[in-house]
C-alpha cells in the first residue's frame, strides 16, 4: 500500500513537473516568436489569450494570429455592411461604406488563403496574402478621401489600425518561419 502511494506521488510529481516545463517552454516560444514582430506586447497578449497557444509551434502561432485577423476583418465587414450602412441616408456615403465592407471581406479572404499557404508551407505566398489583407483597408480609407467633405469615421480608423497591427505581427512570425 505504501509502495503504491509513493508510486502515485512520483507519477503525479513527474507529470506536474513536465507540464510546468512544457508551459514555460511554450511561453518562451511565444515570447521569442513575438520578438520578431513590431508589436511585441500585442503579440504576446493575443497569443497567450488563445487556449491553443500552449501546444502550438511557431507555424501554429502564425495560424492563431491569422485567425485573429480574419475575425477582425470579418467583423469590420459586417459592421460596415449592416450596422453603419443601414442607418445612412446619404447615397454616396452608403456606397463608400458598402465598398469598404467589400474590401474588408477581401482582406478576410486573403487571410483564409494565408492559412492554406501555412498548411502548404508556402511562406512566400502567405506573406503576399497577409500584405494584401493589410492593404485592403487602405483602399477603404482612400475611398473616403476621394469624396470631398466625407470624414473617415473614427471607428473604422480604429479597426483599420487593429488589422494593420495584426497583419504586422503575422508578417513578423512568417519572417521567422522562413529563417
Amino acid at each position: 500500500m505504501a509502495t503504491s502511494l509513493v508510486f502515485l506521488l512520483l507519477v503525479t510529481l513527474t507529470f506536474s513537473a513536465s507540464t510546468l516545463i512544457s508551459a514555460k517552454s511554450n511561453a518562451t516560444i511565444i515570447e521569442s516568436t513575438c520578438k520578431t514582430t513590431n508589436y511585441y506586447k500585442f503579440c504576446v497578449s493575443a497569443l497567450k489569450s488563445d487556449p491553443r497557444s500552449p501546444t502550438a509551434d511557431t507555424k501554429g502561432l502564425a495560424a492563431i494570429m491569422v485567425g485573429v485577423g480574419m475575425t477582425n476583418a470579418t467583423s469590420t465587414a459586417t459592421y460596415l455592411a449592416g450596422n453603419l450602412s443601414a442607418t445612412v441616408n446619404d447615397a454616396v456615403l452608403k456606397k463608400v461604406l458598402q465598398d469598404c465592407s467589400e474590401k474588408y471581406t477581401l482582406a478576410a479572404d486573403s487571410l483564409r488563403l494565408t492559412i492554406q499557404d501555412l498548411d502548404n508551407e508556402a511562406y512566400d505566398y502567405a506573406s503576399m496574402h497577409v500584405l494584401a489583407a493589410q492593404d485592403y483597408p487602405n483602399v477603404c480609407r482612400n475611398m473616403f478621401r476621394r469624396v470631398k467633405g466625407l470624414a473617415y469615421p473614427v471607428e473604422i480608423r480604429r479597426r483599420e489600425a487593429s488589422l494593420r497591427r495584426i497583419c504586422g505581427v503575422v508578417s513578423g512570425i512568417l519572417d521567422r518561419l522562413v529563417e
